[in-house]
């Protein structure tokens, strides 16, 4: 007697295969509204963080001042345009010089869209959302946050150390909050040999916003904000 496991045989219909098919073009969609849309927010600063802080938390408020010095200086804004560290960001932004964009998903919880947003963008994939992120930045400045949060950090940081994408600032806000996480990548990753020396350099901490502001601008002093043919072609392959 045979007693191996067997799979199920499958019963889904053949509409859900012509629904499935159909679903490219839903998605092809969504990458040409927002690159058109997004096409002239340059140069841009994507800001990640915790859809949970309240207004009066310390965080919030600080990502706000970050988020309006960003913007005075020149650089639009990009969250994920949802409430508490995003709503921040946008918010800093909108009462800035520079335009506040909020790419905003359709969740089954936390997010809706918060009210300080020049430029609004909609998405239902996460990895078409995902892709504006990165394809826009000119740096990434990430807040304390949860899952989402450092889903969206090591996406960036895995883009820039494979050469994905061009290097940029990787700035973490908050020593407390990210100092246990930095020394675990030096003790384990780093003694463990599962990363190079030189990847830690990806990642700055810097708690002061005028700092933040200065250190992007630092980076760019000899290669400027344009990317290079190279660097454009690389981004066509996210």
């Amino acid at each position: 007697m045979n007693d191996t496991p067997k799979l199920p045989s499958s019963d889904i219909p053949e509409a859900w295969d012509a629904k499935e098919a159909w679903r490219v073009f839903g998605i092809m969609s969504e990458f040409v509204s927002a690159t058109d849309r997004l096409a002239h927010i340059h140069p841009a600063v994507s800001v990640f963080g915790s859809a949970r802080m309240k207004p009066d938390h310390p965080y919030y408020k600080l990502c706000e001042e970050i988020s309006r010095l960003l913007s005075d200086a020149g650089f639009s804004v990009i969250s994920g345009g949802g409430p508490g560290i995003m709503e921040a960001a946008n918010k800093g932004a909108f009462y800035g010089k520079s335009p506040s964009v909020g790419l905003n998903i359709q969740l089954p919880h936390e997010q809706s869209n918060n009210p300080y947003q020049n430029i609004s963008q909609s998405f239902q994939h996460f990895f078409a959302r995902k892709v504006m992120f990165v394809k826009f930045a000119h740096a990434y400045v990430v807040m304390p946050g949860g899952y989402g949060t450092l889903d969206e950090l090591m996406e960036a940081l895995t883009l820039v150390q494979t050469g994905k994408t061009r290097r940029m600032p990787i700035i973490l806000v908050g020593s407390k909050f990210w100092g246990g996480m930095l020394d675990w990548f030096k003790t384990s990753l780093l003694e463990e040999k599962m990363i190079s020396p030189g990847d830690i350099d990806l990642i700055q901490l810097i708690d002061n916003p005028v700092e933040i502001v200065n250190a992007i601008f630092k980076h760019y002093e000899s290669s400027g904000f344009e990317p290079t043919e190279a660097e454009r072609e690389r981004q066509l392959y996210l």
